[in-house]
């Protein structure tokens, strides 16, 4: 069972698919988050770990895929090895197979890995924060306000979700740019997907 891959870019989550599929995993059982694993709002994983029994291992394709932080990875691998469910990496530097809990350089490897990933994105978070800082300083202007018709907004938040339009429709018939529909159009209700359905999508 593999689950699940984000999508930052199309690119890269058709990339983590192909490599579960690699594995043998059918597409209905891979299931995709839209949504960043930093968020707790996770169906498709909140599914696959329901869908998953005593023998069974979780397939991801990096070990982010499962939490966010240290505490929350580990937590995690540790409640699904007390249901008999394995977890296994395809591709970390290091490889990881709970499904040998007593095996010692296993567990190192997922504790290692699971802070690897914490450190990244608080150093991300870090230069993030630094540039704002230095643009601040230098009097440039960070973020800019709203200036947004809210009917606008909400007729364009209709077309996406009720008729299912495309970014360039809406641009075209609300009259909003692309770059302000992607900041200020409100994030989509979430759903359960999995490869299957996102390969007929």
């Amino acid at each position: 069972m593999g689950t699940p891959a984000s999508r930052p870019r199309n690119r890269d989550l058709y990339r983590q698919i192909d490599a579960l599929r690699g594995e043998g995993i059918p597409s209905k059982r891979i299931y995709v988050d839209k949504k960043s694993g930093s968020t707790t709002n996770r169906p498709g994983l909140h599914e696959a770990l329901d869908q998953d029994r005593d023998g069974d291992v979780v397939v991801v394709h990096t070990l982010d895929r499962l939490g966010r932080t240290v505490r929350d990875t580990l937590n995690l691998i540790h409640d699904l090895a007390a249901r008999g469910v394995g977890v296994r990496n395809l591709a970390d530097p290091i490889r990881v197979d709970s499904a040998s809990p007593e095996d010692p350089m296993s567990q190192l490897a997922v504790v290692m890995l699971a802070l690897f990933g914490q450190m990244e994105r608080t150093y991300a978070i870090e230069r993030a924060a630094h540039a704002s800082a230095v643009a601040a300083a230098k009097g440039k202007r960070i973020g800019r306000p709203s200036v947004i018709d809210p009917a606008k907004l909400t007729y364009a938040v209709h077309l996406r979700d009720q008729e299912n339009k495309s970014i360039s429709q809406i641009v075209k018939a609300t009259g909003i740019t692309r770059s302000s529909l992607y900041r200020y159009l409100p994030p989509r209700p979430p759903e359960t997907l999995t490869a299957e359905t996102q390969k007929s999508a």
